[in-house]
């Protein structure tokens, strides 16, 4: 760029400089017109030679008089009067003594190099003190700007270098052609310009190395931090925690640091063509170049080799919600990303899935794909859509089975890659390996399966663990109530509240979990049989019963807060007892496995005196029950027998005092007659109305009592 310009982009104290160079002498009028002219020539030579000045002083009227008729042609008046006025004054002044105004111009173009020659030093100065305060935890943010800076000091004095070059061999081939420079004065100005040289490249030098240090601090904290916590990240996603959206930015500094290193190596190389042109007195390019580029290579490979990583895990779209099960036959989705974002990587990438061979499998439908572009966003992917999983069938005694059943059975996707640097001949070996999955045969294994997930990935974060429930760690309650919640929140809007997290800690843990509530639960207690009783069942196989009961039949209640779900009995009696007649809850069966619901409600006795109050409890409704009639009309239309024979519905208010009617209003809207003849038929089928001495068909519902109504069971 040429000098004039850069002065031109500094800032306004710097531009006060450049101004005390100027007067009435030397009008700073004709440095702006024939900045170019003027920064040809060299008037270091013009100020020693009387002729010679004469003749440049000559050359600066008719550059002048060029000038006036560009501002004749357009018209300008005032420009054409100021450029008049300028040529008289200099004829007036130098017009005896030209030597004096290449001295002047001479003066004033050394002393406008200092000045830029200051902004550069002060800008590295900064810089350097900036990266002194970087901390690892702040070095991917404020890097990437650095880097900026230092590349483009680095380039400037590398173009600077290359002028410097070729303003050498211009001068030095004119001396020789005009054969009146003695050799003396030529062996000085060669020296002149190899310490000239000298310091730019050891400017040079300088900032490649500290680059080379911003961009090795960056690349350790994205490996060493940045990338395993994105991918805990993605961990705690998969098992319906937060989303993990921060993959751009991961993108963003890989692609930063990747950047970098590429225009360190183009600026060595472009250093590499100026050395065979040129050597310097101990030039510190001659020395450090090989070191600079075998680092920059060594960070570049270090880089690209992590930059692939499974963007989405392998996930059926027939079960969005429960990646990493995968089942036999089922066509299953993944896809990876590569994070550096460079356009000369586009379709270089082969990549290929396999499966390990702990339980062999064939992998059926296209298992290599090759790594584009995204249109959205223009990042480097590649999606398997359309694999399936195949056992392979051993005859015989089946050696291939494992010590573990198949829904604790852990398996990883791998994905292997290979790039090329083309510049540099080198091969880059690109591996990544999915979070472990599951396979299962059958969809009733499911649940099992899934169980196992939530249990890998809320206690581990190493994704090569595959033998992990051969001795599967226990689980802190914090740890598991958390990831309770997250499975209610991933299928509804709604995760679970600390008095229902209190009630299952109960049921997990008993008498301790008041006193402890950090208790340890071992993995058999989460997903085993916890007796040989024929009607118990896993704890986590109720809970997968009560969300397929929620997302099939009440979902818009559990999301309206209408379903308080998860609380003991002695806990309901608790609530209900100081609530007006009629006032109902709504709570999980704990005695189904397929998940159910009841509601229970109080009475108080009003001939007895200080009479303990009554609830009553309906017989769960089940998925079965739930089809045929939803809730709220179960709700609306229930009766019982009262004293008078005449049926009522003793339902009043959802707790804690919300009118029926308000709670589930919106629920049931008014019938039509075809519609209330079908419900009949529906209700009829699944209800009675229960008395102490008879049971009469009624549009009601099942009713278990607590009171002194007995005992009736469907």
């Amino acid at each position: 760029m040429a000098q004039w310009l850069q002065l031109q982009k500094l800032d306004s104290k710097y531009l006060e400089q450049v101004d005390q160079l100027y007067d009435d002498s030397f009008p700073m009028d004709i440095r702006q017109y024939l900045s170019r002219w003027i920064e040809s020539i060299d008037w270091d030579t013009v100020a020693v030679q009387d002729s010679l000045a004469t003749v440049r002083f000559h050359d600066l009227l008719v550059q002048l008089d060029d000038q006036h008729s560009r501002f004749a042609l357009e018209n300008n008046f005032l420009l054409q009067h100021n450029i008049r006025k300028i040529r008289r004054n200099l004829q007036d002044r130098f017009q005896e003594d030209p030597v004096h105004m290449a001295m002047i111009i001479s003066r004033n173009l050394k002393e406008e190099k200092k000045i830029l020659e200051k902004v550069k030093i002060t800008e590295v100065n900064l810089l350097r003190l900036s990266i002194r305060d970087l901390t690892p935890k702040h070095v991917h943010v404020k890097a990437p700007a650095q880097s900026f800076l230092l590349l483009q000091v680095a380039d400037q004095n590398i173009k600077n270098l290359e002028e410097l070059q070729d303003e050498y061999d211009f001068k030095v081939n004119t001396l020789k052609s005009r054969g009146e420079i003695k050799l003396s004065r030529l062996v000085r100005k060669d020296a002149c310009f190899k310490v000239a040289g000298g310091l730019f490249s050891q400017d040079v030098v300088m900032q490649l190395t500290e680059l080379l240090n911003v961009a090795q601090a960056l690349l350790s904290d994205l490996i060493s931090e940045e990338l395993p916590e994105w991918r805990q990240r993605q961990q705690i996603a998969c098992i319906g925690g937060p989303p993990n959206a921060c993959v751009d930015q991961l993108q963003n500094w890989f692609t930063s640091v990747a950047e970098s290193l590429q225009q360190v190596r183009q600026h060595l190389k472009k250093l590499q063509e100026l050395e065979q042109k040129f050597t310097y007195d101990s030039d510190p390019i001659t020395q450090k170049k090989a070191y600079l580029e075998a680092r920059a290579l060594d960070l570049l490979k270090n880089l690209l080799s992590n930059s692939l990583v499974v963007e989405r895990q392998p996930c059926m779209p027939t079960h969005p919600q429960r990646p990493l099960v995968l089942k036999t036959g089922v066509q299953f989705t993944v896809k990876l990303r590569f994070l550096v974002k460079m356009q000369e990587f586009n379709y270089q990438l082969k990549v290929k899935a396999m499966l390990d061979k702990f339980r062999k499998f064939n992998i059926l439908g296209t298992n290599t794909k090759v790594m584009n572009m995204e249109e959205s966003n223009g990042s480097l992917a590649a999606e398997f859509r359309h694999l399936q999983l195949k056992e392979q069938k051993v005859a015989g005694n089946r050696t291939n089975e494992g010590p573990l059943i198949v829904t604790k059975e852990l398996h990883s996707l791998s994905f292997e890659s290979e790039l090329q640097l083309n510049q540099s001949g080198l091969n880059i070996k690109l591996e990544t390996i999915s979070l472990p999955v599951v396979v299962i045969s059958n969809v009733c294994q499911l649940p099992s399966g899934w169980a196992s997930i939530l249990w890998y990935n809320m206690l581990t974060t190493e994704p090569k663990n595959l033998k992990f429930f051969l001795n599967p760690p226990t689980a802190k309650w914090s740890q598991l109530s958390e990831v309770l919640s997250w499975q209610f929140s991933a299928v509804t809007q709604r995760g679970l509240n600390q008095e229902q997290l209190h009630m299952l800690a109960d049921k997990l843990l008993g008498a301790k979990a008041q006193k402890n509530p950090e208790g340890q639960i071992p993995w058999v207690k989460f997903c085993k049989q916890q007796s040989a009783n024929e009607k118990a069942f896993p704890f986590w196989l109720w809970i997968e019963g009560i969300l397929d009961l929620i997302k099939r039949h009440l979902l818009s209640l559990w999301n309206d807060g209408s379903i308080m779900g998860f609380l003991s009995k002695g806990q309901e009696k608790a609530l209900l007892s100081t609530k007006c007649p009629g006032t109902f809850l709504l709570r999980f069966s704990e005695s189904s496995r397929e998940g159910a619901i009841t509601f229970t409600w109080v009475e108080h006795d009003v001939h007895g005196e200080g009479s303990e109050p009554l609830f009553h409890s309906v017989e769960p409704y089940t998925k079965k029950e739930l089809g045929a009639v939803s809730l709220p009309n179960i709700i609306r239309t229930y009766k019982v027998m009262a004293a008078e024979n005449i049926p009522e519905n003793p339902l009043r208010f959802l707790y804690p005092d919300v009118p029926k009617d308000k709670a589930f209003g919106k629920y049931c809207p008014e019938p039509s007659e075809g519609e209330l003849f079908l419900n009949r038929k529906k209700l009829i089928k699944y209800s009675v109305v229960i008395n102490q001495s008879n049971v009469s068909l009624f549009p009601s519902s099942l009713l278990y009592t607590t009171g002194n109504l007995g005992t009736f069971s469907w």
